[in-house]
């Protein structure tokens, strides 16, 4: 059967030397693996640029049901970037947001309002001119809208812990170890009331970002089995000053 659909590119691997496997984000499908053939000609049609982290692609293959690796038949791109290749601070946070969302998204089936906040999310990122810095907190957080474990904030009261494992504010700690005192809780109650045109409005300093990156990472860790460490982060953390 012959799939059209757009797609955003999440990891791509090399195999051999004319090959590469693809891991997407479909708009259709849901998270799709796919084998193309990679021509070292100049009029080739499927270039290996095309399979750069976070690149949204349109995209034709042929999907057998039982078949790991799909075989693309077409490729284009779908969303021509204007800065994210070429502004360091974004590359370094579109290369992070591929590798979050390579493990967030490993058993997505077809979630069409996950494709579009993905897309959108980029699109801003791209077409952003300045104050971005707290960017990927802010696509972490509400992603987790559409992954079903969005925190509760309607009973928030200042003072409350917490509960890491139940995504919702108490004022007590629970019996178990995943939660977060009053002082880090009231940031993840900061970070879900920002959104990419007012979390410039939120000034944070490097190590206040970077800890809420590790916050909303553990609280991921929790509610996704087997999420990793995740090896961009670490560059991600020496940006912004």
């Amino acid at each position: 059967m012959l799939i059209k659909t757009k797609a955003i590119v999440l990891h791509s691997l090399k195999l051999g030397d004319s090959q590469m496997i693809v891991e997407v984000f479909t708009e259709q499908m849901g998270r799709v693996s796919l084998v193309c053939h990679i021509s070292q000609s100049a009029k080739s049609k499927i270039k290996k640029q095309f399979f750069q982290p976070l690149t949204v692609i349109a995209l034709e293959f042929d999907y057998r049901q039982n078949v790991k690796l799909q075989h693309i038949r077409d490729v284009r791109i779908a969303l021509p970037f204007t800065s994210i290749p070429f502004d360091p601070f974004k590359l370094s946070i579109s290369l992070f947001i591929a590798e979050f969302l390579y493990h967030a998204t490993r058993d997505e089936q077809s979630n069409p309002p996950l494709f579009a906040y993905i897309e959108n999310s980029i699109e801003w990122l791209d077409g952003s001119q300045r104050s971005f810095s707290n960017f990927h907190l802010v696509f972490m957080m509400r992603l987790s809208r559409f992954l079903g474990f969005f925190p509760n904030l309607e009973d928030y009261r200042e003072g409350d812990f917490f509960d890491l494992r139940n995504g919702v504010f108490i004022t007590i700690p629970p019996l178990h170890p995943d939660y977060l005192r009053p002082d880090e809780a009231a940031k993840i109650r900061l970070l879900m009331r920002m959104n990419f045109e007012t979390m410039h409005l939120f000034a944070m300093s490097r190590q206040e970002r970077n800890r809420c990156a590790e916050l909303i990472i553990i609280f991921y860790r929790l509610h996704i089995p087997n999420f990793p460490d995740l090896k961009s982060l670490a560059v991600l953390k020496e940006l912004f000053a």
